[in-house]
């Protein structure tokens, strides 16, 4: 009993303005609205600019109208983007929370604004570090477990207790090939 009888509509909003509120009538699929089943509507409407949220929802009308909806995933046809807005909960006045319309934000990439600057950190990071990575260089791992160093040897030996007395470590050579 996770799909719907019911009238079903949405809105889009992008930072162009709005759709107004839309019932979604045609589906490619001859019933509408059942579980487990994807329904796609071909919506018209000027292009929004950038999608951030919808809202959706139905009517509450008609035997069996509580639905249950993952998630609405729209596409631009003029940038061929995918906008994905996840909802994974009931629209129903007898489950969840009663509300029988949700507002959803926008769940792509860019819902998550630290991403870019963790990427961008990372990048830097690297750029920072890679030196470390190249032929030639030598370096050293100290071991906070047996308290010594960690060495690595050219030829794939490991010596993972390390040597406790030296307290600048064991110095070994890190040869990267491209």
């Amino acid at each position: 009993n996770a799909g719907t009888e019911a009238d079903v509509y949405i809105s889009v909003y992008g930072e162009r303005g709005d759709t107004g509120s839309r019932q979604l009538l045609r589906s490619q699929k001859s019933r509408k609205f059942l579980k487990g089943q994807t329904d796609t509507f071909a919506v018209e409407a000027v292009h929004l600019g950038c999608l951030y949220k919808i809202v959706v929802g139905h009517n509450g009308l008609g035997s069996g109208n509580g639905w249950f909806l993952d998630k609405v995933v729209i596409k631009d046809p003029i940038t061929d983007l995918d906008y994905t807005f996840l909802c994974h909960r009931w629209l129903d006045q007898g489950q969840d929370d009663g509300n029988i319309a949700r507002e959803l934000p926008l769940t792509d990439a860019s819902m998550f604004p630290g991403r870019r600057e963790l990427e961008l950190k990372r990048e830097e990071t690297w750029a920072a570090e890679k030196w470390k990575f190249q032929k030639g260089i030598t370096l050293q791992f100290y071991n906070r477990l047996t308290h010594g160093f960690i060495c690595l040897y050219p030829d794939s030996r490991v010596d993972a207790l390390g040597d406790k007395k030296n307290k600048y470590g064991k110095v070994f050579s890190v040869w990267m090939y491209a």
